[in-house]
């Protein structure tokens, strides 16, 4: 039913003041709900499209899993085309690379923090670049690098997949 016209067509005050009454008693429940759930509910909710926000929101769950070393949830954001330019310039391609190295134990996360997030949107088309700091050990050796990288996503079938990570290491001095 048109909520305005509601308010139009009805001239007694009770039946104005029941209306008022459900709609804050909704408001506070859905509240209510969202402080009970807690912010992850908020992420958890679809989309409309490719927009900044969800993009950045792609972003952090992709952060969250590898932080985690969860290999599994890294391949659920991965394109099966991903790639990575690492911070030597080389070149690593297909979605298994990475969440392999860490079900193997070539690659262990320790910490992986982001900040400085610098999120573009073209059509379906996200770039989102965000400073790194993140350590670790692979191969063997430890690791402890600050870097600056760039992830690309396609929007595809209604999500984000991140199709390439561009990864360019900070000089040893800055901070």
């Amino acid at each position: 039913m048109n909520t305005k016209r509601l308010l139009k067509t009805t001239s007694e005050p009770s039946t104005r003041q029941n209306y008022t009454r459900t709609r804050g008693f909704g408001a506070l429940a859905v509240t209510a709900c969202l402080l009970v759930m807690g912010p992850q509910a908020a992420k958890a909710q679809p989309t409309a499209g490719p927009t900044a926000a969800s993009a950045l929101a792609a972003d952090d769950e992709l952060s969250k899993a590898i932080r985690e070393n969860n290999a599994d949830g890294i391949a659920r954001w991965l394109d099966k085309d991903w790639g990575v330019v690492n911070t030597r310039g080389g070149l690593g391609e297909g979605a298994s690379i990475f969440p392999e190295g860490i079900k193997t134990g070539e690659l262990t996360r320790k910490t992986f923090e982001t900040s400085e997030p610098r999120v573009r949107v073209y059509d379906h088309l996200a770039l989102v670049t965000t400073k790194l700091k993140t350590s670790g050990v692979l191969h063997g050796k430890a690791f402890d690098v600050l870097e600056r990288q760039t992830d690309v996503w396609v929007w595809k079938d209604g999500g984000w997949k991140c199709v390439l990570t561009h990864e360019t290491m900070f000089p040893a001095k800055a901070s």
